[in-house]
């Protein structure tokens, strides 16, 4: 819970350290118990003269002014005029009031690398009250003073430093959060908030700079927009290419991405299932743990692709036009690829320990030097496979259609 100190303009000197209500009727209620007042007649006002409705704008140890409505004086408090005269003048702020209107009219105004920002002398003193702004702005019996700068022809003080990353620091002392465009450097507002000693503003730019980089060192991804807007803008008769791009956890599924080159791209945890990738080029492309299952992989070139984990579930690799898939040292480790159409694939000295491959149509497909180690080939075709120096260690062979036949083709 917040607290604050509740002055009246004749106890100016001797505040009242208070817990701020929820409800703001609350407050006041609890402020007039305090004062002996009569809650109704009570106005609240912040330092720099501004009238308080709502206990959400009063910040924490934060001093607050209270005075009668109406202009009626007591024992306790002044006219709104006078206690805003006293209480600006007591607190060595010299904020010179309109004493008809009761307005706050002590301005200043900077002018930073040649930009010009206007702000009230309470913005610089409250907030930070040991930065270098408030130390130049503070009166004469403050023992942190310093003499303002040189001033330019309009009379406003002269800082050589960057207005850019001024502004947010100026907004930080104005409303206590740290707000800042998207063009806009932390960094570089660090910088200048270690140089005027806004030291509370530091750790909030620190952690947000850290938040920065962690996300600046990861690739962006690609989405599934991304991908059909550069389809729909490439010829056909243009080769579409994502060498090297991260298109990881995309979701892709059943879209048409035929002849596309995909070679060293990042394609893990991505959504193929359904996808048409016939004659792609996945040449060392990453789709660990991807979902293709149903895809069209038609003449795939999947050269020492990584597909480690990978859901290929009923996928279709023959083409009957005969071109066959190569997937020459790929790794399928743990991938599965139940009930698949692989005839014909060529998956030599490929990878596909604790693979899946029951039911699969492995005919004339050339899995020479293959580690198939704990691999279940169970109701397989395996028929004129090439199955020579393959690791068969732990190998599941129940219900096999061409038992014999694969049994020569072991050599």
């Amino acid at each position: 819970m917040k607290r604050v100190f509740v002055y009246t303009s004749k106890t100016k000197n001797e505040g009242k350290l208070m817990a701020v209500e929820d409800a703001f009727k609350d407050f006041l209620k609890s402020i007039a118990l305090n004062f002996n007042l009569n809650p109704e007649n009570l106005k609240l006002y912040s330092f720099n003269g501004c009238e308080i409705n709502d206990t959400r704008v009063i910040r924490d140890d934060e001093k607050v002014y209270l005075s009668l409505r109406g202009g009626n004086v007591s024992e306790e408090c002044d006219t709104i005029e006078n206690s805003f005269e006293r209480l600006h003048v007591s607190d060595g702020v010299e904020n010179g009031c309109n004493e008809k209107k009761g307005v706050v009219s002590d301005w200043i105004t900077l002018n930073v690398g040649g930009k010009q920002f206007t702000t009230s002398r309470s913005t610089l003193l409250v907030k930070e009250s040991l930065s270098m702004l408030a130390r130049m702005f503070a009166d004469d019996n403050n023992v942190y003073l310093m003499n303002p700068s040189a001033k330019d022809k309009t009379g406003a003080y002269l800082i050589d430093r960057s207005p850019e990353y001024f502004e947010p620091i100026l907004n930080y002392l104005r409303h206590g959060e740290v707000i800042l465009d998207k063009h806009v450097n932390p960094k570089g507002v660090l910088e200048e908030a270690v140089f005027y000693g806004i030291d509370s503003m530091i750790p909030q730019l620190q952690q947000l700079i850290e938040e920065s980089t962690s996300q600046s060192g990861k690739n962006h991804s690609l989405n599934r927009m991304d991908v059909i807007r550069l389809i729909i803008m490439t010829p056909t008769t243009s080769e579409l290419r994502f060498q090297g791009v991260s298109l990881a956890g995309a979701d892709l599924n059943r879209l048409d991405l035929r002849h596309i080159n995909f070679k060293y791209a990042c394609l893990a945890r991505c959504n193929l299932s359904g996808a048409n990738l016939s004659h792609c080029c996945l040449e060392r492309a990453d789709l660990s743990h991807a979902n293709l299952e149903g895809a069209q992989l038609l003449g795939v070139k999947a050269l020492c692709a990584n597909m480690e984990g990978a859901l290929l579930k009923g996928c279709n690799m023959e083409d009957p036009a005969g071109s066959r898939a190569v997937m020459e040292g790929v790794n399928l480790k743990g991938a599965n690829l139940e009930g698949s159409n692989m005839a014909g694939v060529n998956l030599r000295v490929a990878t596909l320990k604790n693979a899946n491959l029951q039911n699969c149509d492995l005919r004339t497909a050339v899995l020479a030097g293959a580690d198939l180690e704990c691999c279940d080939l169970s109701g397989s075709d395996l028929h004129e496979a090439n199955l020579r120096g393959a690791n068969l260690k732990d190998a599941a062979f129940e219900l096999m259609l061409t038992p014999l036949h694969m049994s020569q083709t072991i050599r």
